[in-house]
């Protein structure tokens, strides 16, 4: 059953006013917007919970995690179906992610219980060094505090309210206030039922987890600006994190903002590996484009592809590919209309060439693929633009320095590719070069789609990708994000953290 409030300190509470949620299909929900009142009694729940949650033990937590992980589990099919009648993406889809986000959160409990996360350091005293002696010195990593979350539009169940930043700042020792995003509440609503089920199992303050729904800003500022919030986890658009950014650090003490906020993700197709295998790497490329109506953040929305007869079979490639490409629904018809306005555009843009192009069609998106030179892409701050949907440029080069004139150009990426064969290797290290500054995940003949839950992996870049570059908001280092260091000097035993003691 959707309760269609917040959750606030174990407590379903209702807010000032309500709006409806807009489903893709079936039944909508009646969904109380929350206010600044009920964001400051969430922060002080969060606030109270704190200092007992922060010296829990790794061990409690990843208890937590995995019952938390078992509760999802139990609604599965409740949880998809909601999820599909809100977003309108395939179950099969849905089942995978569900699966993504449980898995996270069973690899966490088994990260944190090893104990490498906490970098536990010990300097024992030195009495009698000459000429200064030295006390005892203790240092390990430490949970923040109280961190806001927003949902993500495109991963309801990965990106959103238990997975991503929430489980990572769970893991931390961190309470944790969600923003549900608009575009799938009741999806919130059940995803925070099982979470809610799993503190109480465990035994844990509430107050380590709040759910506030709002169809508003007003509340998103009022979260990211209070007090007792220490940092802030986003995945959403640049223009949204950026204004959320700013308040940040604007703040009187300014706090960390997580923020992931799209991407080019560049596709660098060298010359031997187009001549041996354009028609292959097209086909892929169009796959990846295309998955989840581009709406992943590692969509590849920009290739840069030699001139020549290769790259002209290339292009023939991708159009006899697209031509068996259906329009499908967007997950809402706000995103659907800012695609089609997008490539309205793009259009105007000088030098631009369609390659392939569909016409608007209300919710729904279908490719557009365009392309242009190496120069005048060079010139255009436009086209470095992320448009959220199946859209794409090519950009034809005509030399090795015009490839990497674009790599030097480019800014901040969550990935970038280089297909390659051995003889492309100079030209590809040049590339490597360049691209390490650029983005936080270099592939080599792949297509970035697919984010694989690792500790190796990262998520994240150079601004506007990301707003920091030194972390992932994917994988089991991005617990890090809610911790700090703490050194501890000739702290009596009993009054250290107990992953600290002798």
């Amino acid at each position: 059953m959707i309760k269609g409030k917040h959750l606030i300190d174990g407590t379903w509470v209702d807010g000032p006013s309500t709006f409806q949620s807009t489903p893709v299909q079936g039944t909508s929900h009646i969904i109380h917007n929350a206010s600044s009142n009920l964001v400051g009694e969430a922060a002080q729940a969060a606030h109270n919970a704190y200092q007992n949650y922060a010296f829990t033990s790794s061990s409690s937590r990843a208890q937590l995690l995995r019952s938390i992980a078992s509760e999802i589990n139990k609604r599965g099919q409740e949880i998809s179906t909601i999820c599909e009648q809100e977003t309108g993406l395939p179950q099969a889809r849905l089942i995978g992610e569900r699966g993504r986000t449980t898995n996270q959160l069973e690899q966490f409990a088994t990260y944190i219980e090893k104990g490498d996360y906490l970098q536990r350091s010990v300097d024992q005293a030195l009495p009698e060094r000459d000429p200064i002696p030295r006390p005892e010195l203790r240092k390990m990593m430490r949970p923040f505090g109280p961190v806001a979350i927003f949902g993500a539009s495109n991963f309801p169940l990965a990106f959103s309210t238990a997975g991503g930043d929430t489980a990572a700042a769970l893991a931390a020792g961190c309470p944790v206030i969600v923003k549900g995003h608009p575009a799938h509440p009741a999806t919130s609503d059940l995803i925070s039922q099982a979470i809610l089920s799993a503190i109480i199992k465990c035994d844990m303050d509430p107050g380590i987890f709040s759910l506030v729904q709002d169809s508003g800003v007003k509340v998103a500022q009022a979260l990211v600006t209070h007090p007792h919030i220490t940092a802030v986890g986003f995945t959403g658009s640049l223009q949204g994190g950026k204004t959320l950014f700013d308040l940040c650090n604007q703040r009187p003490v300014p706090i960390p903002f997580y923020g992931e906020m799209g991407s080019l993700n560049p596709v660098f197709v060298l010359p031997e590996s187009l001549d041996k295998s354009a028609a292959k790497i097209a086909k892929g490329w169009v796959e990846s484009l295309n998955l989840g109506v581009g709406q992943f953040c590692t969509k590849p929305g920009l290739l840069i592809l030699p001139e020549g007869n290769k790259g002209d079979e290339f292009i023939s490639t991708v159009q006899q590919q697209l031509e068996d490409v259906s329009a499908n629904l967007m997950l809402t018809s706000g995103i659907a209309e800012s695609y089609w306005h997008d490539v309205e555009k793009i259009q105007t843009v000088p030098g631009i060439k369609a390659i392939f192009q569909s016409k608007a069609q209300a919710a729904s998106a279908s490719p557009n693929v365009f392309s242009t030179t190496a120069a005048q892409w060079l010139q255009s701050d436009i086209l470095q633009e992320e448009i959220f949907g199946p859209y794409a440029i090519i950009v034809r080069t005509t030399d090795q320095e015009e490839m990497l004139a674009i790599a030097n150009h480019l800014q901040g990426q969550l990935t970038a590719t280089i297909f390659l064969e051995d003889t492309d290797h100079e030209t590809a290290l040049k590339l490597l070069q360049v691209l390490e500054q650029k983005a936080g995940r270099i592939l080599a003949n792949g297509y970035p789609t697919g984010v694989e839950v690792a500790e190796s992996m990262v998520h994240g870049g150079p601004y506007p990708a990301s707003t920091f570059m030194a972390t992932t908001s994917v994988g089991s280092t991005a617990i890090q994000r809610f911790l700090k260091p703490v050194c501890y000097q000739n702290i009596p035993q009993s009054l250290l953290p107990q992953e600290l003691q002798d």
